[in-house]
This record gives C-alpha cells, structure tokens and sequence, in this order.
C-alpha cells in the first residue's frame, strides 16, 4: 500500500473551486461571445437576425453534442485531465476563428470551441460534489454556478468594445487567451476527489438513476423548460435595448452586464437558501414561479418604452432566469451519485443547451413575427409548464429508503 502524497492528503477546496470558478467563466465567455456580437452582424452587416441567432448558437450546438462524452470521461479518467485537454481545444478552436472567413466556416469553428467548453460543465461539477460536504454544496455549488453569469458579463462589457471597429478577432482572441489560461490552472492546481469502492456506497449511488426512477427525467425536463427564459433574455437582450428601446450600445451594454452580475448573487444566494433549507427542490419551485411573473412584467415594460421600469424588470428576470441552475444541478449530482455523476451532469447540460440551441433561432423568428415583448411574454410559457414537472422531497426520500431497505 502506497502513501499519498501531502497535496492529494490535503486538498484545498475552495482554491479548487475559484479555479473551476474561472474555467467555468472563460468556457462562458467563449460561448456567449456570439450573442454580443449580434448587434455588428445584424445592424452594421445586414445579417437577418435568425441568421445571427443561428452563429449565436454555434457554440451551445458543440455543447450539446459532446457533454455526455466529457461526463462519461470524467466518470472514468478523472476530472483534472478533462479539464485541461477540453480547455486547450476550446483556445485552439477560438484562436483558429480568427483566421477564418465566411459565416459557415466560422460557426464550424465555433462549434467546435463549444465542445471543448463542455469538458468544464460535467468535470468541474464533479470537483465540486466530490470535495465538499452535503451541508456546504449547495452553497459551493451556487458559487460555481455563478461563473456562468459571470462569462456572460464579462462579454458583455468586453465584446461590444472590441469589435467596435468592425473585426470580430479581437473578441475571438480575447475568449481564447482565458480558456487557455485556465487550462494551466486547472492541471496545476485541479486534484481529482476521491472515488469510493461501489461495496461502501449507499445502494441509491450504485443502481442506473435513469433505470430505477424518473426523477433524473423530471429535474431535466425541467431545466430544460427553465433555460428559455435564460437564453432569450441573455442573446436577445442587448439588441432588444438598442434596437427596440433605443439605448446606447454602452448603456445597453452595462445595463446587461449588471443584470448578469447580479443574476451570479442570485446563483450564490438560492444556494446558501438550499443548505439552510435542507432542499435543493423547493427553492429550484419558488425560481419558476417568481421567473413567470418577472418576464410578464418585462414584457409589459418593453411594450409600455418605460426606460426606468425596462431596466429594474430586466435585471429582475435576467437574475431570477438564471438562478435555477446551480439549485437543478446539485440536485442530479445528489441523486445521480458518484458512480453516475458524470453522465447525469452531462446529460443536464445536453438537455439545457440544446434548449438553448432552439432559444437562438426559435426566438430571433417569433420576435420578427410578434416583436420584443409579446415575445417575452410567451416565453414565460416555459416555467408555468415545468412548475408542477419539479419533485417534491418526499418522493427523493422515498426512493432513498426503498433502495436502503432493499439491500439490507
């Protein structure tokens, strides 16, 4: 028996965390860099808006096609080796961008980029559920789900400025610079959590979660319900403000990057409120119903061309659509177990992105037909439908205590 060495005897998590924290926002980045540059290809470059909905979600396109993989690698090979080779593809693939012309090329490429993002979504999860406990998971977690919005900002403050001369390279190149970073980060610092041995782990981690139950089935129905909101309001509001509402790009711009900022609180907060609690359930309910009320009140604002009541109900429905996440999350690594954690996690995000991927183009055609805030409207659809989809606590301890009193 060999001994370990005092780094993998010592962990430290929450340095662990910041790291995964970073890859998590520079795969972001990466990813929502085609949203923000809508407003150069629609209005300086002519492009239709689907077809700009379309590039916008190349990205999320390489996401979905790849994410079980990555999950599945992770359940086998371990976390830190994920991270850094999928970073390192999403630089090369960013950088490679640049040097590209033509729309078809570009959004190839772009996929491309989104599929090295999507080793970060599963792998970092599991860094996260392996290293910390139950009663500080969802709090960790919450922490870790604010890179997204976080990546989201970033672009938003950087990517108008420097493609205000026209060229894109420069917000390609400014992706490509973080996930490569990150990718460095991650092998030097990222240490794969312990696996147990399938005979100490409780019956529930051991069984296929998709064979036993459908729970996994419901929380991804769900999130996948609940990403509409996210994405139509994070690709389509910064061209909604400008365009509709008359902003400044600059006004528009901050004004998007702090409804981001904020909405990475949110992702904290419902976190910390899911350990207080003791469930990741009932505050994943309360999200879906507050995101149906804030959209129609966004809706209604936008219609109305009230700038102060755009602005607060924007921040509002941007925060709350994007604060499910973390909660839908930690609730698949739980229930799916340490065994699974990796496929499940990627399935989740499979589910969410290629809602996403249908968010860009569906969205960019129903605000040409019905414009800006009928369109808002109907997506609050999305939530008044997963609402009653979300399960109850019971039934998680349920299937729990059957599984138990069936392996004793």
């Amino acid at each position: 028996m060999t001994t370990a060495p005092a780094r993998t005897r010592r962990p430290l998590p929450w340095l662990m965390l910041v790291v995964s924290v970073f890859a998590q926002a520079a795969g972001t980045v990466v990813v929502a860099t085609p949203a923000f540059l809508i407003p150069l290809l629609h209005v300086q470059q002519h492009l239709p808006l689907e077809q700009a909905g379309l590039l916008a979600t190349a990205p999320n396109l390489g996401l979905v096609a790849t994410l079980i993989a990555w999950g599945g690698a992770a359940d086998r090979w371990g976390e830190r080796n994920v991270l850094a080779i999928g970073l390192a593809l999403a630089a090369v693939a960013a950088f490679a961008a640049t040097l590209t012309q033509g729309l078809v090329p570009l959004g190839a490429l772009l996929v491309l980029a989104g599929a090295g993002t999507a080793s970060v979504n599963a792998a970092s999860g599991r860094v996260v559920v392996g290293w910390f406990p139950p009663e500080r998971r969802g709090l960790a977690m919450g922490i870790r789900q604010s890179c997204q919005p976080l990546g989201v900002a970033a672009a938003a403050l950087a990517v108008p400025a420097l493609v205000a001369g026209g060229d894109i390279a420069p917000a390609l190149i400014f992706g490509g610079v973080l996930v490569a970073v990150s990718a460095v980060l991650c092998l030097i610092v990222i240490i794969d959590p312990p696996r147990p041995g399938r005979a100490d782990a409780p019956a529930h981690h051991t069984v296929n979660p998709y064979r036993r139950d459908g729970l996994l089935w419901r929380i991804h129905a769900v999130s996948v319900l609940l990403v509409a909101p996210q994405y139509a309001l994070s690709t389509f509001g910064l061209v909604w403000l400008e365009v509709d509402q008359g902003w400044s790009p600059l006004a528009a711009g901050i004004l998007v990057a702090v409804a981001q900022f904020l909405g990475a609180l949110g992702r904290i907060a419902v976190g910390w409120l899911s350990d207080r609690v003791g469930s990741r359930l009932r505050p994943l309910r309360w999200v879906a119903l507050a995101g149906i009320v804030a959209l129609l009140l966004t809706a209604a604002a936008g219609g109305l061309h009230l700038a102060v009541a755009v602005a607060i109900t924007y921040v509002l429905a941007s925060c709350i659509a994007v604060a499910d996440n973390g909660l839908a999350f930690t609730s698949v690594a739980e229930i799916a177990g340490p065994f699974w954690s990796g496929r499940a996690l990627g399935a989740q995000n499979t589910g969410q992105f290629l809602g996403a991927a249908l968010v860009g183009p569906g969205v960019g055609a129903l605000i040409g037909v019905v414009g800006y805030p009928i369109a808002f409207a109907l997506v609050a659809i999305a939530p008044a439908v997963a609402t009653p989809l979300i399960p109850k606590d019971a039934a998680v301890a349920r299937l729990r205590d059957t599984l138990e009193a069936t392996r004793s």
